[in-house]
């Protein structure tokens, strides 16, 4: 199985890229987080931990192999444990990880069925589901995430700039990277901080829904 893969970045999009290493080029699939993570990095040399898997019918003779990538082992530790929740495949676990692996693991962690509902392909009966099989085994994801917390990591220099701005204006750090965050997901067109800062004040007024 290989585990870890680098190369150059050839192509992005929202559910895969291609890495180059040497003269073959490997056909990655991503979850959207990961590849939001990449962008802006197309042709320059990445690092990702990867998992395999096969696509398609045993009985119909049709098996496909595929790659997942992950920005780390401990990402694809948690999509492992993920995906063992009944109803979660390799597809739909993948197209529903729109926010940050230690955000959702926190979430899960304090039973917050509200985040689980922002991501995508997933329902109010699957995120019970989700928290009934996994709450109580994420602690260490769910740790990350309080430390991520302290920085914003994982955000772009556009939002760390925002965040910045914020900060300087009298914003406390936790709710500004929270705003953020959820500024992200409502808005995922927002590349820069001056429409991301009065986006944030929008939605913490109540005035963006």
């Amino acid at each position: 199985m290989i585990a870890q893969i680098e190369g150059q970045l050839i192509k992005l999009d929202a559910e895969s890229c291609l890495v180059k290493v040497g003269s073959v080029s490997y056909e990655v699939m991503l979850a959207s987080y990961c590849a939001d993570a990449l962008s802006g990095k197309v042709g320059s040399d990445i690092t990702l931990c990867t998992m395999e898997y096969y696509e398609g019918s045993l009985g119909g003779g049709n098996l496909v192999p595929r790659m997942v990538g992950f920005l780390n082992e401990g990402e694809r530790d948690f999509f492992k444990k993920y995906t063992s929740v009944k109803g979660i495949g390799i597809k739909k676990g993948l197209r529903s990880l729109n926010l940050p692996i230690a955000t959702i693991a926190t979430a899960i962690e304090n039973g917050d069925e509200k985040v689980l509902l922002t991501m995508p392909a997933i329902g109010s009966r699957m995120a019970q589901q989700i928290i009934a099989e996994l709450k109580g085994k994420l602690q260490d994801f769910a740790e990350q995430s309080q430390a991520g917390s302290q920085t914003g990591a994982g955000f772009k220099p556009y939002q760390v700039e925002a965040l910045e701005i914020l900060i300087a204006w009298g914003e406390k750090r936790a709710e500004a990277i929270e705003l953020i965050e959820m500024a992200k997901r409502k808005h995922p067109d927002i590349t820069s901080a001056e429409a991301l800062v009065p986006l944030v004040y929008r939605l913490k007024q109540g005035v963006e829904v």
